[in-house]
Parts: structure tokens; sequence; C-alpha cells
């Protein structure tokens, strides 16, 4: 996998995004801060991402029971707004671009989706009902979320703190209008994750060596302004 047109400017995001980090950070030269053996149990973002590949997946096969399940997965995590730094915002925004939705899929759309597509199934519809009166319960915490309403021809450059020997996960799950893509770098520029295909929607996964910064790049490569979530635990 290669970067396209976003190696040029993703590099000149990391340039700034590694200036002027604690001295620890800028001497630890020990290699990318990923601990290879170290493992974890897949928490509330990687949830909330799996509900809304789904919803995805069930949209496009016309599926209502497939959109439900999303619904499901999706009302289980409780996203609470984090304090997630916003390091900078890069690039010039596409003249003339539309605004786009204004965030990313939620659960009472999903079920309204599945209502639709249940047509006049009365198991279904019955099985949908259900859902939304226990939206609200058993949900399992966690999940810090933050909304960025990204124009096209701009880049977000976040700075996230994650701790050594720590199972750490983050999402970036966009609203479908526009494709985004996306690196996680640690504090010395090593890539711990990317994606640069036609898609908004982004899970990441490891267990840091060390205490350390690791900056989340996402660039929008669309027409028009994306509405996108980053998630992390």
């Amino acid at each position: 996998m290669r970067f396209k047109t976003f190696s040029a400017a993703l590099a000149a995001s990391m340039a700034l995004s590694l200036t002027g980090l604690p001295a620890m950070a800028q001497e630890a030269a020990r290699g990318p801060n990923v601990d290879s053996a170290g493992t974890g149990t897949p928490g509330p973002a990687a949830q909330y991402a799996l509900a809304q590949g789904l919803y995805a997946l069930g949209l496009a096969q016309k599926d209502a029971l497939t959109v439900l399940t999303a619904a499901r997965l999706a009302a289980g995590v409780e996203l609470k707004e984090g304090d997630l730094k916003l390091k900078e915002t890069t690039g010039e925004a596409l003249a003339g671009q539309e605004d786009g939705v204004d965030a990313p899929i939620g659960v009472a759309e999903m079920l309204a989706s599945a209502r639709d597509l249940a047509g006049e199934d009365e198991t279904l519809i019955g099985l949908i009902e259900d859902a939304g009166a226990e939206s609200s319960r058993g949900r399992i915490g966690g999940a810090m979320s933050k909304l960025s309403r990204l124009p096209a021809g701009q880049t977000d450059v976040w700075e996230i703190p994650f701790y050594g020997n720590s199972y750490a996960e983050l999402a970036v799950l966009g609203d479908g209008d526009a494709n985004l893509d996306v690196l996680v770098a640690d504090e010395n520029g090593n890539s711990i994750c990317y994606d640069v295909s036609w898609s908004d929607k982004v899970y990441c996964n490891f267990v840091p060596s060390w205490n350390g910064y690791f900056y989340v790049t996402v660039q929008n490569n669309g027409s028009k302004r994306n509405s996108y979530y980053l998630l992390t635990n």
C-alpha cells in the first residue's frame, strides 16, 4: 500500500507535529513505540467502528437485520466527549465545496433505516422496536470521542498520549461524504497504522512499549466536508 498524494502533506504535518516535544520523547530513539508481543481485548472503539462498518454493509445489501445488528452494537457504546487535543489543522479548503452532513450516523438513524428496509416484516419490526426500547441499557463506557468537521483539502493532526504496556485503540469514523486518509505515528515519526483506501472509517490498535505521544493525521481528499469522530479508549 502506498501513500498517493497523502505523503507530501503528511510529511509536512508530521514535521510540525514533532516540534517542541518533551526531551524524553525526542531522546527516545528506540524504534517504533510498539510492543510487538503486546495483546489486549478490543473495547468500545472497536465495537463502534464495527457498528459503522456493518451499517454500511447492511445498506449496500438492503438487509434490515444487518442494519439492526449495527444499531444494537452502536447503542451498546457510550460515547463521552474526551479531552482530545487537536494540535493543528493545515491546508487550504477546496473552494465551493458542499458542507455535507453534520456528524456520522447515529443509533436513531440506524434504527430508522432498519425500519425502512424491514418493509412489512412484522417479526423484524418487532425486533427493531425492542432494540429502540433497549438502546440505552447495558452500555460499555470508556470510549472518548471528539467531532471534527474537516473541509476538503485540509488536514487535522491530533496529539494523543497513551501509557506504555497498556492496550491502546483508536478509530476515525467519517460520515461517508468524502475519503479520509489516516496515519497514526509515534513521537519519533514511526508509522503505527495507516490507511489510504477510498474509505473514511479506520480502526487502529496496538500496545505502546513506553508512555508517549501519538499523532493521528487525518486528511480529507474528497470534494466536500467530512464530519468524523475520533475515538480512543
